[in-house]
């Protein structure tokens, strides 16, 4: 649950907000003023502070500033007289994240706050790569960002720019790298963010309905068009229409959203009158733009348009160091999901994933948290819960550790060989190993070759002793687990044609 601390030097104020937020199960704490306020930001940790502006000791403003130079992950609501607005907005411009005008009405209050909380939740899921990245115009650099990519700090200097500003904005990268959320921080912490929020993905609706879907038409404008219908960008007035894949839209299309950058109208179908809009656009795309401009296919006017200071999402395969954070994100996600108690994942699964090259990105690693969350029976997540494809890459790790050695050896090699070994021990168990590879040409053999059928049949052999159960073939034939489930993998192994 959230924790809220209600500052008022007003008690039955102070009472009445609290007692509000208590039936919505919020957390509350209160104070009377605001050096009451910052001694216990400073002593305990709170989401959010609801604060009045004139109270003895320490005033609003002034508390608001202490508070977010120690924590400017706290956002802070203020509450003001309407008289006394002209303080309320240089609280915003502080660092607050909005006010409310006396006399408060709760319901109003709590959906401010329901939507704060979005807000900075929308912010750290983009930057759970940090994992956090804080809100307020006086965080410093340190202050924001906290972990390990490079990369991804970028991504967040850039969110942190783009939302002071209303231009166009576009955000490329591979898909399942996060540009929708990335479109919500920068909405959310807009001075749009007590607006509509509209998401429309270009590639999903088709080239003669999606003219009606942006833009309403008129009653009787098209077989079907029974009644006048309002499109997205007249539905979302004053905020933020969000276009993803906007790289599959048509060349007439193009055309008509240039306009509604350009002249901020458009016209529904089938009608001759001019709508004016105050929205603004955020696209995304996967799609290589600079191609698409040489061959026609995408307009150059509206690429540079939209491309004012461009986003660009990196791959997760290029910002490795944020896995362990990933992967502590979505298990901490899950846990609340499933009401469970994942403590965290092993460092033999970690290496595993970390080995990945995850074409799927973050919406990848997503669902193979969830597929982990549903095959183990511990508390910790291991090597034999995640699925088969992450094996696939351990190949080429494999051979890349191989060394410079040759790859070709003499016959008189192998025979003296484990391959040829019979096991000393003889017992009702007794395995015996046989090479049957052809010789090349020259009385040699390949070497890869020769260890990959060892392997195979030792492996097959393993599994039949044991009954196809892995964590018991590991423990008999001494192998880590993680290799005898990357062996499997490799050489397309059912354990299950051994039980």
């Amino acid at each position: 649950m959230h924790k809220v601390l209600v500052v008022d030097d007003d008690k039955v104020l102070q009472q009445s907000v609290r007692q509000a937020l208590e039936y919505h199960h919020f957390v509350v704490d209160v104070a009377d003023n605001g050096k009451e306020a910052v001694t216990k930001v400073y002593g305990q940790k709170y989401d959010l502070v609801v604060m009045d502006v004139n109270m003895p000791e320490m005033d609003g403003i002034q508390a608001l500033i202490e508070i977010k130079k120690h924590d400017p992950s706290v956002i802070v609501l203020i509450l003001t007289a309407y008289s006394n607005v002209t303080d309320a907005v240089k609280a915003v411009k502080e660092g607050a994240y909005n006010y409310l005008e006396k006399p408060i009405s709760s319901e109003n209050l709590v959906a401010l706050i329901k939507r704060a909380l979005k807000a900075r939740s929308m912010v750290e899921t983009v930057g759970f790569s940090s994992p956090t990245l804080s809100i307020g115009e006086t965080s410093t650099s340190k202050d924001k960002f906290v972990g390990e990519s490079n990369a991804m700090k970028k991504v967040f200097d850039v969110i942190s720019k783009l939302a002071k500003v209303n231009t166009p904005v576009l955000i490329r990268g591979e898909s399942g790298t996060g540009k929708e959320l990335v479109a919500k921080a920068i909405h959310y912490n807009s001075p749009r963010k007590d607006e509509k929020f509209v998401i429309i993905n270009c590639g999903a609706i088709s080239e003669n309905l999606i003219e009606s879907e942006l833009f309403g038409h008129e009653k009787g404008a098209f077989t079907g068009a029974d009644s006048r219908k309002i499109g997205k960008f007249q539905f979302a007035e004053g905020g933020t229409i969000f276009l993803d894949e906007i790289g599959d839209i048509s060349a007439a299309m193009q055309v008509k959203l240039l306009r509604v950058l350009q002249e901020k109208t458009f016209m529904p179908v089938g009608s001759n009158r001019e709508i004016k809009v105050d929205v603004r656009i955020i696209a995304a795309s996967h799609k290589p733009f600079e191609e698409m401009i040489k061959d026609g296919s995408f307009r150059e006017d509206l690429f540079y348009r939209l491309n004012v200071l461009p986003v660009y999402l990196p791959p997760l395969r290029d910002r490795k160091t944020d896995i362990p954070h990933l992967v502590n994100h979505y298990i901490n996600y899950f846990n609340n999901v499933h009401n469970l108690r994942v403590k965290g994942a092993d460092p033999e699964a970690l290496d595993v994933l970390s080995n990945y090259s995850w074409p799927g990105n973050i919406r990848e690693l997503r669902n193979i948290i969830e597929h982990c969350f549903i095959m183990e029976a511990s508390d910790m997540i291991h090597v034999s819960s995640l699925p088969s494809v992450v094996f696939k890459d351990q190949k080429k790790v494999e051979s890349s550790d191989q060394g410079s050695e040759d790859s070709v050896i003499d016959i008189e090699d192998i025979q003296n060989s484990v391959l040829d070994a019979t096991p000393a021990a003889k017992s009702s168990h007794e395995v015996h190993f046989s090479f049957g590879t052809k010789l090349a040409e020259g009385g040699k053999l390949d070497f890869a070759i020769a260890k990959d059928q060892f392997e195979k049949e030792f492996i097959v052999q393993a599994l039949k002793l044991n009954k196809g159960r892995i964590n018991q073939t590991a423990l008999n034939a001494n192998i880590p687990k993680k290799t005898l489930l990357r062996k499997i993998e490799k050489y397309e192994i059912n354990p299950k044609d051994y039980y």
